[in-house]
């Protein structure tokens, strides 16, 4: 096994349960408390957070081979965030966190498998201005910050609202 990827694939792992960790001890006002700037439920955003890691690893995938991202942008970022809180809207605490072990899991368990050539291959990027970045760079941007930087976000907001 690859030290490094297994290194990366650990932090993801970390990340989603120490998301998981902490939105268990939400209320259900919590649970349903609009997250700024986007007004996101913290409910929506963990189900949100379980949600992208396909996607995520799949571009990540995508670099590990060599090809560049094409025709990623932050405008269709905000677009997916935008339907899946409107889909999503009354999800239940089970669902999101039965979808955020599994996807992690997952998440992890490909980044496992990748090798050093994959994980320093570099290709452009079109949500970074096409900058040329690497598969690892690209794992630990999205797939392992994101339910750290959502986990954050979430208990800045709930301190701020005095909801515990």
């Amino acid at each position: 096994m690859n030290r490094r990827s297994s290194a990366l694939a650990q932090r993801i792992e970390e990340g989603a349960q120490a998301l998981a960790d902490y939105a268990r001890g939400l209320s259900e006002i919590e649970w349903r408390t609009r997250i700024l700037p986007d007004g996101r439920t913290a409910g929506v955003i963990i189900h949100h957070v379980a949600s992208m890691y396909p996607i995520e690893i799949q571009l990540a995938s995508e670099l590990a081979a060599g090809n560049p991202i094409v025709g990623v942008t932050w405008d269709a970022v905000a677009e997916i965030n935008a339907k899946h809180a409107r889909e999503f809207a009354a999800v239940g605490k089970e669902a999101a966190f039965d979808l955020l072990r599994g996807n992690s899991r997952a998440a992890a368990d490909a980044v496992r498998a990748l090798t050093d050539e994959q994980l320093d291959r570099a290709a452009p990027v079109s949500l970074n201005g096409d900058a040329p970045l690497t598969a690892q760079f690209f794992i630990e941007d999205h797939a392992l910050r994101h339910s750290w930087h959502h986990l954050a976000k979430i208990k800045a907001a709930l301190r701020t609202v005095e909801v515990r």
